[in-house]
């Protein structure tokens, strides 16, 4: 099928059938050669969905056809695995500082779960769970299938990215999306979650859509209907799915940046200083709806109870160490995690004192990009030592100089910058706060 006569049916807006969608995700899939769409094709595709939209139909068939372009796992098949529990996974449609994933997958092992997450990397202003984990030393993104069990085996879960067979169309239009500007459609982002999520053969899927200045859905009527198409498309696929709209309207804990959130999700689950109350709060109720949904828990009251077992036993911090030993990272992770330091650490001074009022979110996840943090361009390789550390939250109240936060940089010219984004980021304001909003905002699922 001629890839420019698909790409001009949906510019003119037109639905597209299902052997169109099959010859663009081919295309996708496809080794060099006649039937592989190049890149420009592909990023025009994008961008004609982007600004067209899809139907309900076009965007379960999407995910659909890129679920199955590689290979579909099915843990029940595994002969003498020793995999016990039901397979379950949580994703987020990404923000600045939301490092869940490190905490919840070992939670939710600790709970009875196994957890093969198939984790992404960053997109736009947004960090990516795998670069995250890329900062620990030795630690193995796409390990070989053996090893992967091998980790589910010895720490319940595994947090890893998607093998080249699986959902191999995704993994290329994932990277076109990142750098032509079409992030933010929700076919797009639907049919990319689900196709991975469902070719890694889970029984339960646990959305975490974000809304606000720090994600791709800034109004909640956006976010909304994202979390209503995920839930929807997955659920007519088979893989029940509960979505929670959770806010990004500030940094999610205090951290920013592949290192620091590395090291501020160890620090929560050892229980060493105080957990970042919001950061609990979403860990939680995240952990909670999976445990129900997947039958290891009566109640998304009692999971709750379970989950924070698991962090105060320190069963949680266990199980992480074990999955990342096994995956090839620092064999004492919890004490010595090896995790790299930025040479040059400025504070921001706040340019007068007064609460904090707001802050654009999406500037601060552009300003880590700017460190080094994340990319502009698909070869681009991100610095794990760079970002920000000790974020203030909404409704801070400082005095003029105390700082917003602390800048780890490269160097003292980016240092320098960073500073200044930081600054324009943060809005202050005399009078009382404001009431607080909840960072779960809405439950959505199929019933």
């Amino acid at each position: 099928m001629n890839p420019a006569e698909v790409i001009r049916s949906k510019r003119d807006g037109q639905t597209l059938s299902r052997a169109q969608i099959d010859a663009f995700v081919h295309g996708l899939a496809a080794a060099d050669g006649p039937g592989r769409w190049a890149d420009s094709q592909a990023a025009a595709m994008a961008m004609a969905i982007l600004l067209r939209g899809m139907s309900a139909r076009e965007t379960a068939d999407l995910a659909d056809a890129m679920t199955h372009s590689g290979t579909v796992l099915d843990w029940s098949a595994e002969t003498g695995s020793g995999l016990h529990g039901p397979a379950l996974d949580k994703h987020s449609t990404g923000g600045v500082g939301d490092k869940v994933s490190l905490m919840l997958a070992p939670m939710l092992a600790a709970c009875g779960a196994v957890v093969p997450m198939i984790s992404g990397r960053g997109l736009a202003h947004t960090g990516g769970t795998l670069d995250k984990l890329e900062a620990l030393p030795g630690y193995r993104v796409n390990p070989p299938h053996t090893q992967l069990l091998q980790t589910l085996r010895t720490a319940g879960c595994a947090i890893v990215g998607a093998s080249s067979d699986l959902a191999p169309a995704d993994r290329r239009l994932y990277a076109i999306r990142d750098v032509t500007a079409t992030v933010e459609s929700v076919a797009l982002i639907t049919a990319s979650i689900l196709s991975k999520k469902r070719a890694a053969g889970l029984r339960a899927l646990v959305m975490d859509v974000k809304v606000g200045s720090g994600a791709f859905a800034a109004r909640l009527e956006d976010a909304q209907a994202l979390a209503h198409s995920l839930v929807q498309v997955a659920t007519q696929a088979g893989l029940p799915t509960v979505a929670l709209v959770t806010d990004m309207n500030q940094v999610l804990g205090t951290t920013a940046g592949n290192a620091l959130e590395v090291a501020e999700a160890i620090a929560f689950l050892t229980g060493r200083g105080t957990r970042d109350a919001r950061l609990l709060d979403v860990t939680l109720a995240l952990g909670a709806e999976l445990l129900h949904l997947g039958g290891l828990q009566p109640s998304a009251a009692a999971a709750r109870l379970a989950l924070q077992q698991s962090l105060d036993s320190g069963s949680a911090a266990e199980r992480f160490a074990r999955m990342v030993a096994e995956l090839g990272g620092p064999v004492d992770v919890l004490q010595a995690p090896g995790l790299a330091v930025a040479p040059v650490q400025r504070p921001v001074p706040a340019p007068r004192g007064g609460r904090v009022a707001a802050i654009d979110v999406r500037a601060l996840g552009l300003a880590v990009v700017a460190l080094g943090g994340g990319r502009l361009h698909p070869a681009d390789v991100v610095d794990p030592r760079v970002g920000l550390s000790a974020v203030q939250a909404l409704d801070a109240v400082l005095a003029a100089g105390e700082p917003l936060a602390v800048v780890h940089a490269a160097s003292a010219d980016a240092a320098a910058a960073a500073v200044a984004a930081v600054q324009a980021a943060f809005t202050l304001a005399d009078g009382p706060a404001a009431a607080a909003a909840p960072v779960v905002l809405q439950r959505i699922s199929a019933g």
